[in-house]
């Protein structure tokens, strides 16, 4: 069993040429739901498993429905144990992104989890869907990754680092002074990009992603289902009500 044809490989070509690629964040669960996600020409949809709705069982369906719309599917994984970054892989997953690492050690155990031997330790296994070699992202959110960062950066395999902000700033004691986290990520970005990898932030609107994007981010959350779904009924109840 492999990919969709390109899927992966030509998101990694994408990123490696320096180009900007859009997705969608979802906490919905349902494959219908993920279908209409990916519908909306999104490059790919991350599957929020560590805090939204979606349950491990409905993988298979929900990946299978984004794929079949013509997007990729990825993962945020449960955390960052070897049972929970696999699973996802094998019920369909093309790729995953890591929450809560906490150095460069801790990035080649994530790595290697998702890899085969000779290459890793991931067990052979898969069910349905899913890569023979899938993406590896790992969420940036505390302060010993921050401090590890140009390490992280240089670990084989990786195919990009994404920031968590709020649990960063939280890491980091700048949940009360946006503007040294601002220079914070505006940091990570330059770095990451001076240093060949993929790089992302995530945004809740396309506003955000927007402001990210344009200081060199590659991976772009546009938005955020609950969100834009919250925002988008609030502006039509509004409107009904004459306001």
């Amino acid at each position: 069993m492999s990919s969709a044809p390109g899927g992966v490989r030509a998101l990694r070509a994408r990123w490696a040429a320096g180009e900007a690629c859009h997705g969608i964040w979802s906490q919905l669960p349902g494959a219908a739901t993920a279908a209409l996600l990916a519908g909306t020409g999104a490059d790919f949809v991350v599957l929020d498993l560590q805090h939204g709705a979606l349950a491990e069982a409905e993988l298979p369906g929900v990946t299978a429905a984004v794929t079949a719309a013509g997007s990729l599917p990825l993962v945020r994984t449960r955390s960052a144990q070897f049972a929970d970054v696999g699973r996802p892989l094998d019920l369909g997953a093309h790729g995953v992104l890591v929450p809560t690492v906490f150095g460069a050690d801790h990035v080649r155990e994530v790595v290697a989890a998702c890899r085969y031997a000779p290459l890793g330790t991931r067990s052979a296994g898969r069910l349905a869907g899913g890569a023979d070699e899938p993406l590896v992202l790992v969420v940036l959110e505390t302060a010993e990754a921050l401090a590890e960062l140009d390490d992280v950066l240089a670990v084989d395999g990786l195919d990009g680092v994404y920031v968590g902000p709020v649990d960063l700033a939280s890491s980091l004691g700048l949940s009360g002074d946006p503007a040294q986290l601002g220079e914070v990520l505006a940091s990570v970005i330059s770095r990451a990009r001076a240093a060949g990898v993929p790089v992302g932030v995530h945004a809740f609107d396309g506003a955000g992603a927007a402001s990210y994007a344009a200081q060199g981010a590659t991976i772009v959350t546009a938005a955020m289902d609950t969100v834009a779904l919250t925002a988008a009924l609030s502006e039509h109840l509004r409107l009904a009500r004459g306001g």
